[in-house]
């Protein structure tokens, strides 16, 4: 879906949408704590609101880039690469890994803008102690299980609408409230509200996250092994066999022999008995 598309442009939409998407996080938030005092809902305003930005920006991308908008997703899609799959190079990892950061940085500087707030303020918010690591080893291990899992099942279009369900739910169930995104993580650094998280707290998190990639891939080989779309689809099985099938038929009608001149098919059994 990429493979025709250059790497500048791949890049640029990788910058742009990761941009957005952390533009959609940290100004709902700003939003939602602006309309209502009440935390509860002011999360359930952002993880609606994420939610569907997320899913249109994977929607709107992904035929460009694949939507990474996400190291760790980026890295699994080298992995991939690696174990005789399609993916991304090396150079191509760096490219979009900087792409990532730099946009999800600059989505979250446009956001304090658009809000009338001073862009480039760190948060304050600190998240730490390890039940928080664990709740974003969990979020993101999750995460890549579901973009593998639907990779492996042939259900690539139903990854803008999975992985959208998949971050509202998580921001809901884990602990940490699913940063489970390294750039997007150090983007909202830059935004002191309650979407944000202290630079100080960064380490964790990320050394988090990328744990949590390498479980959500050894979680996929084991439930999925090495098949491949194909092989793991029951419609592009079903289509193999029926092709198959097709072609031994025509292997079986080119070697049977021509009858006789004058004898037809309905006069062929005559023949063979006098």
């Amino acid at each position: 879906m990429t493979a025709h598309t250059s790497l500048p442009r791949r890049a640029a939409a990788e910058l742009i949408g990761t941009a957005g998407l952390l533009v959609v996080v940290i100004g709902s938030g700003l939003k939602a704590a602006e309309l209502s005092p009440d935390t509860g809902v002011a999360l359930i305003a952002n993880s609606f609101v994420s939610a569907i930005g997320l899913g249109l920006i994977i929607t709107l991308f992904g035929p460009l880039s694949g939507a990474h908008l996400n190291p760790v997703v980026t890295l699994t899609s080298w992995w991939a690469r690696r174990t005789g799959g399609e993916g991304l190079g090396g150079p191509e990892v760096l490219v979009y890994v900087v792409a990532q950061t730099a946009g999800a940085i600059g989505g979250a500087v446009l956001a304090e803008a658009m809000f009338g707030r001073t862009p480039g303020t760190f948060a304050t918010q600190a998240l730490d102690g390890g039940h928080l690591l664990v709740g974003e080893v969990v979020a993101t291990a999750g995460l890549v299980l579901v973009i593998r899992g639907l990779g492996c099942l042939g259900r690539d279009g139903l990854v803008p609408v999975a992985v959208a369900a998949y971050i509202a739910a998580a921001i809901w169930f884990t602990s940490s409230g699913s940063f489970a995104n390294p750039a997007g993580t150090i983007g909202r650094s830059f935004s002191d509200s309650f979407t944000g998280i202290s630079p100080g707290s960064l380490p964790g998190f990320v050394a988090a996250q990328l744990l949590g990639g390498i479980l959500g891939l050894a979680l996929a080989a084991f439930l999925y092994g090495t098949r491949g779309k194909d092989a793991a689809s029951p419609e592009a099985t079903q289509a193999t066999q029926a092709t198959q099938a097709t072609q031994a038929t025509q292997a079986t009608q080119a070697r049977e022999p021509e009858p006789p001149a004058g004898v037809g098919p309905d006069r062929a059994a005559y023949q063979a008995v006098g």
